[in-house]
């Protein structure tokens, strides 16, 4: 099998369950948005120099996987989605993330300089990751505001992310010493 298809040669892309809809459709800007996102941590988790750091990029990137199934699914199939198994975005996907940011935000993290990427390759990358979360979350939020998406937790989910990867970045440059660059 080829990856060619050429179904796509029409500007249509397919959803879960046979279902076409425009390239330019809103639940496809999400979801490529996110995509986007995902390809991102990893630049970041590759850069990584604390091995816990990337370890928990991996399981984000994971968590990200099932998050753009969600929001790739239309609503009248969310419940055919669920029933197959498919995991929902839930309080518990946040939480996760909320206990990552209490550990990382213990460590004695400087928010000095925050607003100059550039400090070291990974903390660059993790604010690339950032700056990529927050138009995700602006995309998926125009799809709920269309509405396409009916479960808010992903949006309370990609701004807990947001913070997450503004502190990882702090956290490796605070680590270097370049943490209150002007």
């Amino acid at each position: 099998m080829s990856i060619v298809t050429k179904t796509g040669d029409d500007g249509t892309t397919g959803l879960l369950y046979g279902r076409r809809v425009s390239k330019n459709d809103p639940r496809v800007e999400a979801c490529g948005t996110l995509d986007e996102l995902n390809s991102a941590i990893g630049l970041a988790r590759a850069l990584a120099i604390e091995p816990s750091m990337a370890a928990k990029l991996m399981l984000i990137q994971k968590r990200l996987v099932e998050v753009m199934g969600e929001v790739g699914v239309l609503p009248e199939d969310r419940a055919r989605y669920a029933k197959d198994g498919f995991p929902l975005v839930t309080a518990e996907f946040t939480a996760s993330l909320e206990v990552v940011i209490a550990e990382v935000e213990s460590q004695g993290v400087s928010f000095k300089g925050w607003a100059t990427p550039g400090a070291t390759p990974g903390a660059a990358a993790l604010d690339l990751a950032r700056s990529v979360c927050r138009r995700a979350e602006r995309r998926v939020f125009d799809l709920r505001a269309a509405g396409g998406l009916g479960n808010g937790e992903i949006l309370v989910f990609l701004n807990r992310l947001s913070d997450l990867l503004w502190l990882f970045a702090r956290r490796l440059e605070t680590a270097k010493g370049d943490a209150d660059q002007e």
